[in-house]
């Protein structure tokens, strides 16, 4: 079965999303040391990853950043990979990812439509005439009897989900390449195998979320992670229910959480409050004993007012306006009519596979334009 690459079009992130086949299991060591996984027996772990550009002196822009997390997302979907959160700098990348196990994984499959089950999911991540290809091949095996070599080719593709190396090397890979084609270029483009930290769920999963969410603050990129789009935690507060399903999750120690907006629990504030106050706390300026900055942050004041008097909360102002900076990222904003029409007009710029261009917007979009509408 050969691999299939999308049609060329207009759209910049042609590629991002390569078919390829099946590939063999990853050995656990990877660039000179062993990784560290956790107990086979429990039902998932969770690691921060980690990877930089060679040297560090390649430096992503603002369409590249936006595909690594649209690669991010599909691939971490279709393995089996659930992404906490993350955040994509212009030379490296940090992901904090629960990898669940992969035996009771599987058995969903089992436990649904068997093996056809696992062909649908199959077919959400690989092309037409690949699994056209797949189903064939099963088929003629059979017909001749040797089942054995029918339930190998399955089991090739099952052992890629919840493994964590092959998760990782699997989205360098296709962004390198992704990446090189755009640039017209050829060679590595990572500096090494991606490192990989085995997190413990509770104090040290948030600490760990609230590190990579900090990142463009550290790097004074921005003042406030809300603003830097390219992390979980601004994701997150722009209506994204898998991001919010990430945090809800840390903020529960690894338990998972009912709502990104409900309580936590009783007297305590909602997921999102509380992860904000926690960014804030932890992101405070830290200096030396000579009183010299050692890490760069908040100010006192500012993390008092956030975490301490606001207890995490943003108005609801500053609520819509931040969605609304990631809504005009699309390319128009109206009635499905009229978005439908401009999708029309510009049809050759989107993938084969799309068949609409409006999208609903969330419900806090509707009462921006409702507010919008009052005045």
């Amino acid at each position: 079965m050969n691999p299939e690459f999308p049609p060329a079009s207009g759209s910049p992130f042609v590629g991002i999303e390569a078919k390829t086949g099946a590939y063999p299991r990853s050995k656990v060591r990877a660039g000179g040391h062993w990784r560290v996984k956790g107990a086979a027996n429990a039902e998932s772990h969770c690691y921060h990853v980690m990877s930089r550009t060679c040297g560090g002196t390649i430096q992503f822009d603002d369409t590249e950043r936006e595909a690594f997390q649209k690669l991010l997302w599909k691939m971490s979907n279709f393995l089996g990979v659930k992404v906490l959160t993350y955040c994509v700098m212009r030379n490296h990348f940090h992901i904090l990812a629960e990898v669940p196990n992969q035996e009771l994984w599987l058995k969903r499959f089992e436990a649904s439509a068997g093996e056809e089950a696992l062909i649908k999911h199959l077919a959400t991540f690989y092309s037409r005439t690949f699994m056209h290809e797949l189903r064939s091949n099963l088929k003629e095996i059979r017909r001749l009897g040797n089942e054995p070599q029918a339930q190998e080719i399955l089991a090739a593709f099952k052992r890629r989900f919840c493994d964590l190396s092959i998760w990782g090397k699997e989205i360098k890979e296709r962004f390198g390449r992704w990446y090189n084609k755009r640039h017209e270029r050829k060679g590595t483009l990572w500096m090494e195998r991606f490192k990989s930290v085995l997190v413990e769920d509770g104090e040290a999963l948030k600490t760990m979320a609230a590190y990579i969410d900090l990142n463009p603050v550290r790097a004074k990129l921005v003042d406030d992670p809300k603003d830097y789009r390219w992390c979980g935690y601004a994701e997150a507060l722009a209506g994204s229910r898998r991001a919010q399903a990430g945090l809800c999750q840390v903020m529960a120690g690894g338990r998972g959480a009912e709502s990104w907006a409900a309580p936590v629990a009783r007297g305590y504030g909602s997921a999102a409050e509380l992860y904000r106050s926690w960014l804030f706390d932890e992101g405070r300026e830290r200096t030396d004993r000579s009183g010299k900055v050692a890490k760069t942050g908040f100010s006192d004041e500012t993390s008092r007012e956030v975490s301490e008097r606001q207890e995490g909360r943003l108005s609801t102002a500053e609520m819509l306006r931040h969605r609304v900076r990631h809504f005009t990222r699309g390319l128009a904003l109206g009635s499905r009519d009229w978005v439908e029409h401009v999708f029309e007009s510009h049809r050759e710029n989107f993938g084969a596979r799309r068949r609409t261009g409006a999208r609903r917007l969330s419900k806090a979009a509707s009462e921006l334009f409702a507010l919008r509408d009052l005045k």
